[in-house]
């Protein structure tokens, strides 16, 4: 090593060392070995290119990495050093940190676990500057999942957390030997809990953004206690106080005094913010490497892919990207995702809003009342372990709604109709089963916003609507179809319980609605759960079933919105998934296509949407002058869509694959998509052929109307059209005949990476 980088490493390490204080570090982070500047030795470079070699570079920028090399890029167990006085030294998997591995701030912060794709992601351990330790599960460098954290004033948590907040169940423990025991939302206490003083008072009951709101009873140290209805509004507050045995008198207290007193020092600490995140520090390793392998995009223009064989869209010919948003980090290195040639509008809200007026206006009252007295009916704890009473067809409930209101229904200024719930037991027992808080349900559904109509019913012609926040959707039925999914729904019941991951369709209730009067028309509708709910704009979406015959949406190009639904036919993409995931898929699509089969179910499809990293959904896919790989931009729908993975706005969180990681199977899942090219002939090729041309992409997919059995109607299709054409090429086949070519043509479509 040269006396001069000798000098320029000592001076290095000594300027680490003073940033990051006092705490104890080690002698030092290099060992003795070469340095070659990344711009010095090609030859070195080359030689690397084929095995794991051992390396010391000093970037351009003056950031400095040593390590294991492979390929142009850090692999293996490797230390970078920013200029900053941020160090990460750990594990790394071509280019990228991955694995386990240790991350310091500055200011004497450390995180040490598991990272992913340069996130802090899976297991580990924050030590803040000021003292506060923070030891658990993360996803996204978020606090989520099982953990515990130690304050700097001496305070602890131990419980459940999601998206960097306490939530879930958890106890708190001041310094002082008051505790908190109960449910958490966002941060504050949030439903059921018990407060515990040091001095051996306690309050038991509801809670509501911190404070008790509702039903609870304060007890005293003596035995005495006061139960009833608490508010922080004096008027709404009542309740009554019972003396213990050894007092004597009224009580001399006001219950206002929780609120003003008990409660004043029990705040909650907040958490040490963490001031850059490992994942928004920029990797200059790749920027000081030369590129390579020129070739041209499929428009003609120069394109580059960089050393570690990442394509970039640049183009040398307008030094722009053909993107339109930047990425939150580049966490590998600053070349934007490639996006495919295509003008999106931008995205309206699908459907039309049932305002007032509308013909549909008192049947979505009607709805929401009937789902709100459905759902907030009390009822016994639901355990999950139902008997086979529970799924008797004939277990239904009749509702009467009359305008002026009953004793168990509300006033209403709609007409008088009757309300059914089937199978009550059981739907309340699956909205359990898939986590779904009932007061967001109701709130969904049954809230101040309208439901919104899709413009045309579907093939069957079934009617949908939307919930405002898009969570739920509501299909009408035909009364066969209530007949199918009564008669699978033990099947149905026992098979989502098994499989968590189940790709089939979430339901949580199923209803009718009977007007009175002249018309006594009766409208049967099931709820369900929406698989595009989430803060990425889905740029495409297919149907897809395996069979040619009218699987084709014939329209051209230019009238392809992002809410149009294509088939088969319209496929031009294969889709890439990491191996674990696509073990998790087959294994899943299998699981899910015998239950089908078994249940002699058929015509179901793989709805899948497609959200293209670096494309946002406007009229112009060229990027806006000063436009910079560091920014993002927001999409038509006034989403921030910056490409990078964000935990979505739907309550999936608790759907997870591996319960280190936010991705559920078939939800906001990476992956990379393959254009396909199909060849010119007689038979329509159902899947094209790879071009080599791969895109990001986050897809979302899941097998829906699963309510059609191979009844005598579907029979007599399959008889008619099989004299016209191919039987193999049409929808209508037997369930096993159906399941065996739907599997088939998902796992050509879909592939391991």
């Amino acid at each position: 090593m040269s006396k001069e980088l000798t000098g320029f490493v000592k001076a290095w390490e000594a300027a680490v060392r003073k940033s990051a204080g006092p705490k104890k570090r080690a002698n030092s982070i290099f060992t003795p070995m070469s340095v070659a500047h990344v711009d010095d030795d090609d030859d070195a470079r080359n030689d690397g290119e084929d095995s794991v070699c051992q390396v010391e570079k000093i970037l351009p920028n003056g950031d400095f990495y040593t390590g294991q090399w492979l390929d142009n890029a850090p692999h293996g167990q490797g230390k970078y050093l920013w200029t900053d006085g941020c160090m990460y030294f750990g594990e790394w998997q071509k280019g990228g940190i991955t694995g386990k591995g240790r991350f310091s701030w500055p200011s004497g912060a450390t995180y040490e676990g598991d990272f992913k794709s340069g996130y802090m992601d899976g297991k580990g351990t924050y030590t803040g500057s000021s003292g506060d330790t923070y030891k658990g599960c993360w996803v996204m460098e978020m606090r989520h999942g099982q953990g515990t954290q130690s304050y700097p004033n001496g305070d602890f948590y131990d419980g459940e957390w999601r998206k960097g907040m306490q939530n879930g169940h958890g106890r708190y423990q001041w310094k002082n030997g008051n505790h908190y025991i109960g449910q958490w939302r966002n941060g504050l206490f949030y439903g059921n809990g018990t407060m515990m003083w040091s001095n051996g008072n306690r309050y038991d009951g509801c809670w509501e953004d911190g404070m008790p709101r509702g039903n609870g009873t304060f007890r005293w140290g003596d035995g005495s206690f006061y139960v009833g209805v608490w508010s922080r509004d004096s008027k709404e507050q009542s309740g009554t106080y019972y003396p213990s045995g050894s007092c004597v008198g009224e009580l001399e207290w006001d219950p206002q005094e929780l609120f003003s007193v008990d409660l004043v020092e029990c705040s909650i600490c907040a958490c040490e913010k963490v001031t850059i995140y490992p994942s928004q520090k920029s990797l200059n390793i790749l920027e000081g490497e030369k590129l390579s392998r020129k070739g041209t995009d499929v428009n003609g223009r120069t394109r580059w892919a960089s050393v570690d064989a990442r394509v970039s869209n640049y183009s040398s010919e307008d030094g722009s990207y053909a993107s339109n948003e930047g990425s939150r980090s580049s966490h590998v290195d600053n070349s934007i995702p490639r996006v495919p040639h295509m003008r999106l509008k931008a995205p309206k809200k699908q459907g039309e809003t049932i305002s007032k007026g509308h013909k549909n206006y008192e049947l979505m009252l009607n709805l929401q009342l009937g789902i709100r007295h459905a759902v907030g009916r009390p009822a016994p704890s639901t355990s999950l372990d139902l008997k086979s009473s529970a799924f008797d067809p004939k277990e239904k409930v009749w509702t009467k709604f009359p305008p002026e209101g009953s004793k168990h229904t509300p006033p209403h200024p709609s007409c008088e109709f009757r309300w059914k719930d089937y199978c009550p037991v059981v739907f309340r027992a699956l909205r359990k089963l898939f986590k779904v808080d009932p007061a967001d349900y109701m709130i969904s559904l049954c809230g101040n916003d309208a439901l919104r109509e899709l413009s045309s019913p579907g093939k069957s012609g079934s009617f949908f609507y939307l919930t405002n926040d898009d969570r739920y959707m509501i299909k009408t039925m035909k009364k066969s179809e209530v007949k199918v999914f009564l008669r699978m729904l033990p099947g149905y019941y026992k098979h989502v319980r098994a499989f968590e991951n189940t790709l089939v369709t979430k339901f949580f209730g199923l209803h009718c609605v009977k007007l009175t009067g002249s018309a006594q028309k009766k409208v049967r509708f099931v709820i369900m759960g929406n698989l595009f709910c989430s803060q990425y704009a889905i740029h495409r979406r297919f149907d897809l079933k395996g069979s040619t015959f009218g699987r084709t949406t014939d329209k051209p190009e230019s009238e392809i919105e992002p809410t149009t639904t294509l088939k088969d036919l319209d496929l031009n993409y294969i889709f890439r998934l990491r191996k674990a995931w696509f073990q998790e898929f087959s294994r899943q699509v299998n699981k899910d296509c015998d239950f089908l089969e078994q249940e002699r179910i058929m015509d179901y499809s793989m709805l899948v949407g497609l959200h293209f990293r670096g494309m946002s959904c406007n009229d112009n896919v060229t990027p806006p002058s000063g436009y910079s790989p560091g920014n993002t931009t927001p999409t038509g729908n006034g989403v921030i869509d910056d490409g990078a993975p964000r935990l979505s706005g739907v309550d999936v969180d608790h759907l997870v694959v591996d319960p280190s990681r936010w991705i559920q199977l078939g939800i906001n899942m990476p992956g990379r998509a393959e254009l396909t090219v199909r060849r010119s002939c007689d038979t329509p090729q159902l899947v094209g052929e790879p071009t080599g041309e791969l895109y990001e992409i986050i897809i979302f997919f899941g097998i829906i109307d699963i309510l059609q059995d191979y009844d005598i109607s579907k029979k007599l299709e399959h008889a008619y059209k099989s004299f016209q054409y191919d039987a193999t090429t049409i929808s209508a086949v037997d369930p096993r005949m159906y399941s065996r070519r739907f599997r088939d043509f998902i796992f050509r479509v879909f592939v391991e990476d």
